[in-house]
């Protein structure tokens, strides 16, 4: 795709991204919404979220298939594996996620929020009816008690946000506060995305441990029946309160989404084809062009359907672990990198139609600019120049190899970056000159099929460096389990990012995540300029810093080597069943979350 293209294609984005920078800031009064930046999109008496069709029919079932298991129904620790339908449709938040713009929140189980123009403490007010699924009301107590246990006792994904409260108080019947340590816009949003849980069904439990009882929400949903590691049904509630708000209208209209777990990919993708699950997202852009031509899609029963995005790439590949001494050099993991034979892969595998992965932030407006730092990003990098990984101003971009598999040319430059680290092949071993083996474990989830297609061609480069990985497949709960704790040392990594960046990056980049168990940094990384990048985020009041620093930030992590990047798509592929629809109007996000099945319905005489 040509330059011109390419940024045509991200107008849109960058238009929605420049929305919520212009407009004033929230005043100190009570609003429906509140934005990163400016102005919410949708004024105080919407009809609907631009994505819903208002008048969507409610009704019939959608059946998803899941590879793996679960043991407990409490998502919010980090204990145990549970079902992340629980945390989406069971339970709500103080305001609700519009993914039509890149960070907006409109009122949801809050009527109302308030803070003032710095930012530095924000206010809800509670709806009057809101109830928890058997009828109780939400009150102030059961906000204050959820936000106070999952900021202590929850996932660690909670406590970053929570270490920065400095008080959090009752100020009326339906109202409270929170006041903050320190500058950081997004606060006052993340204090409206916290689940809201009964308080009173907690009294004498263990919050920390894993639980097959039913949590109580008020969702629109609530648990019909399961079997642990077999299956779940979630029954939509006929007396739900929030059915008639605005910001629900058109959404959550299936009355029954069953979820069934299988062994692997593999197989809940034969259970798509035998018709026992309904939608099936595709990955391979071969394969949904080739594998395609089972009977109910000859017969029309089955339509597949792509889906545009403007949403940056992520990131997905192989991390390494540089906790473990033999990837805390940077020459090694280049090394490592320029022998993953992408070209060859990409080729082997999706008929080479899908682009690399460029960087975290690519395929969008916050993804670094080719060549070396310019500018706003070139000042805020400057301070820690000394210490940032050659290439991280200079410039960097991924290995290129020649498309044959034995990429003789991208091996000589592996040998000799290894050869500078301290390791030399020494009777077709690589090793040091202590004698000791350069060996690593490949911990990948069983049932991965396409990743462990990727490892088996990537071992064989690795060969020639005289390198033999060790390939571990284990089920989903050991795999959560052992990358909960940092207990491998490359695994398969996968993290979604958005337009608009904030406090969850230091979950993902953090130096916390170090020793801390269970965030999302698994490369180990402690890196003081990629958290004072992310900290500029945080205070930026306008595009360009904001926009400076997110693009600083994706230079450090490209350039550091914790990833190999494989591939992205730039459309979302599902196959369902006809009797599923959508509607016409795509978010901002695409298909991604509150997505399927949120807008999605069921009608069979279409």
């Amino acid at each position: 795709m040509s330059g011109s293209v390419f940024f045509r294609k991200l107008r849109p984005a960058l238009a929605a991204i420049g929305l919520v920078f212009m407009g004033a800031a929230v005043g100190a009064e009570p609003q429906h919404a509140i934005a990163m930046y400016g102005t919410p999109a949708l004024p105080p008496d919407f009809a609907h979220l631009p994505q819903a069709n208002a008048d969507a029919p409610k009704g019939g079932e959608i059946r998803f298939g899941e590879s793996g298991g679960f043991d407990s129904l409490n998502p919010w620790i980090l204990k145990g594996r549970a079902p992340a339908a629980i945390g989406s449709y069971t339970v709500e938040t103080l305001m609700g996620r519009s993914y039509d713009e890149p960070f907006t929140l409109y009122g949801l189980l809050a009527e109302s929020v308030d803070t003032d123009d710095a930012r530095s403490w924000v206010e809800f007010t509670l709806r009057e009816g809101a109830r928890f699924s058997d009828g109780s009301p939400v009150t102030i107590d059961d906000v204050m008690w959820s936000y106070e246990t999952l900021g202590t006792l929850g996932h660690p994904r909670y406590h970053t946000a929570w270490a920065k409260v400095a008080k959090m108080e009752q100020t009326g019947p339906r109202s409270l506060r929170f006041t903050f340590t320190e500058p950081d816009r997004e606060l006052a949003l993340l204090m409206g995305m916290r689940p809201v849980l009964s308080r009173a069904q907690w009294l004498g439990r263990d919050f920390t441990a894993t639980t097959l009882e039913v949590p109580l929400g008020s969702g629109p949903y609530v648990v019909d029946r399961f079997e642990a590691g077999r299956y779940i049904v979630l029954k939509r509630n006929p007396d739900w309160w929030g059915a008639d708000l605005p910001f629900n209208r058109g959404l959550h209209n299936f009355d029954e989404i069953r979820y069934d777990y299988f062994g692997d990919g593999g197989i809940v993708f034969e259970a798509f084809k035998a018709g026992e699950i309904s939608s099936w997202r595709e990955g391979n852009s071969a394969k949904w062009t080739s594998a395609y031509d089972f009977p109910a899609v000859t017969s029309g029963q089955v339509v597949k359907s792509e889906i545009p995005h403007q949403r940056p790439s992520g990131i997905t590949g192989l991390v390494f672990n540089t906790r473990r001494t033999q990837f805390a050099d940077w020459r090694v993991r280049e090394a490592l990198t320029e022998v993953f034979n992408f070209e060859f892969i990409n080729a082997t595998l999706n008929g080479g139609t899908e682009p690399r992965i460029a960087s975290y932030f690519s395929n969008s407006p916050l993804g670094m600019v080719p060549g070396p730092a310019s500018g706003r990003v070139a000042e805020l990098l400057a301070p820690f120049a000394a210490d940032l990984v050659p290439g991280t101003i200079e410039g960097y971009s991924l290995p290129v190899g020649d498309g044959t598999e034995l990429n003789r040319a991208n091996t000589r430059t592996a040998l000799a970056l290894l050869e500078e680290a301290g390791w030399t092949v020494q009777d077709g071993v690589l090793k040091n000159a202590a004698g000791e083996v350069f060996s690593f474990e490949i911990v990948l989830a069983q049932g991965a099929r396409e990743v462990i297609s990727i490892v088996e061609i990537y071992s064989q480069a690795l060969a020639r460096l005289g390198i033999t990985p060790k390939v571990t497949l284990v089920d989903s709960a050991q795999y959560t389990e052992r990358t909960n704790a940092y207990d491998f040392d490359m695994a398969w990594y996968v993290r979604g990012l958005s337009l608009s960046p904030g406090n969850e990056q230091l979950l993902y980049w953090g130096s916390k995540g170090v020793n801390e168990p269970g965030s999302r940094n698994w490369m180990g990384m402690a890196s003081p300029a990629a958290e004072a990048m992310i900290q500029a985020m945080l205070e930026s009041r306008d595009q360009t810093e904001f926009v400076a620093a997110t693009q600083a930030l994706d230079r450090i992590l490209t350039a550091g080597r914790y990833v190999i990047p494989i591939w992205y798509s730039q459309v979302s592929r599902l196959a369902h069943d006809r009797s599923l629809h959508f509607p016409a109007h795509v978010p901002l996000y695409g298909d991604w979350l509150g997505y399927q099945p949120d807008v999605w319905w069921h009608d069979a005489a279409k």
